[in-house]
């Protein structure tokens, strides 16, 4: 019987690309290579970087050398004790520890993949601050054996890969790679501190004239100003001063602390509303287009504990 030899050094080896087409590859480091480059870069240190490794720093120096040659680049230059990146170093680590955190996120997926006793839930921030953390206790006591792994986003990834069993997304729901149940209908309008409504004398939208905005802008989450102003039969109305935050929660802080007047949406705001930390000046509100969605991918919406938690999100968090 013959046996599969492994390749001799330099010698080019046959991957497969998606959908089965081969892939050659002359050079690839070792994944230990790869972590102990990583390593150094952050620490710009091989003595920190081999105490993090468990390694000496003679084998932190061979591995780093093993890349150099391989490569035919310098990755550091060395002047006595202090260690800097070269420029295509800097480069390259960008990839490399993006590969490492996809790789280990990877790995984690498929060694808890059949593992019933944990749930890896993917969910925006803002909704993980706002609603599922606060309501999480409840699914714990109904389910103490699921033990639970959160991952706050900012963005996601329609077309995958999916490392997670279930999302709480924000969207249109048109995601046809996984299954997805909106959570309800959603608003948006504008909130504000309390002291900030009555200081400004904020009754009708036209008071918004001059006022200071706070406007939200990620990849998720569109800039709704003008479609709110359209639908308040204002569209023309000159603002004041802005302030931008890259994060819905980070905008509503910025409310609350009176920095400015920020559109809110129904499906994370109403404790704040109804604690008085934001008040909501006018009485207008605008339909959105998108809502908050559950979603899973098909693989994991068969396992029971994904299925326990998406009935449990329905129940407990659906307006």
């Amino acid at each position: 019987m013959s046996t599969l030899q492994p390749p001799a050094p330099g010698e080019d080896t046959e991957l497969l690309r998606p959908h089965g087409r081969p892939l050659t590859r002359t050079r690839l480091p070792s994944t230990m290579s790869l972590i102990v480059f990583e390593a150094v870069a952050r620490h710009l240190s091989f003595t920190r970087a081999g105490i993090e490794l468990n390694l000496s720093q003679t084998a932190v120096s061979h591995q780093i050398r093993k890349m150099e040659e391989m490569l035919g680049i310098r990755l550091f230059d060395r002047t006595g004790n202090n260690v800097k990146l070269t420029d295509v170093a800097a480069e390259y680590l960008q990839t490399v520890r993006q590969s490492l955190i996809a790789l280990s996120a990877a790995t984690d997926r498929a060694a808890e993949s059949n593992d019933e006793n944990v749930l890896t839930i993917q969910c925006l921030g803002t909704f993980a601050i706002k609603r599922l953390i606060p309501a999480l206790p409840r699914f714990r006591a109904l389910y103490p054996s699921i033990a639970l792994k959160l991952m706050t986003v900012q963005a996601f990834h329609p077309l995958g890969p999916h490392g997670f069993d279930i999302g709480i997304w924000h969207g249109d729901g048109d995601w046809p790679a996984l299954s997805a149940e909106k959570l309800g209908e959603e608003e948006i309008f504008p909130v504000c501190s309390p002291a900030l409504r009555d200081a400004e004398r904020l009754r009708v939208p036209d008071d918004l004239a001059g006022k200071t905005i706070i406007r939200t802008s990620s990849t998720i989450l569109s800039d709704d100003w003008p479609f709110w102003l359209d639908h308040a039969g204002i569209p023309d109305i000159a603002f004041g001063l802005e302030f931008t935050s890259d994060y819905l929660v980070t905008s509503m802080q910025a409310a609350m602390d009176g920095l400015g007047i920020a559109l809110a949406l129904s499906g994370v705001v109403a404790d704040d509303l109804k604690s008085g930390r934001l008040v909501e000046p006018f009485s207008i509100r605008a339909p959105s287009k998108a809502a908050y969605f559950v979603v899973s991918p098909p693989g994991a919406s068969k396992l029971r504990k994904a299925q326990l938690f998406r009935q449990w999100v329905l129940d407990t968090l659906a307006d």
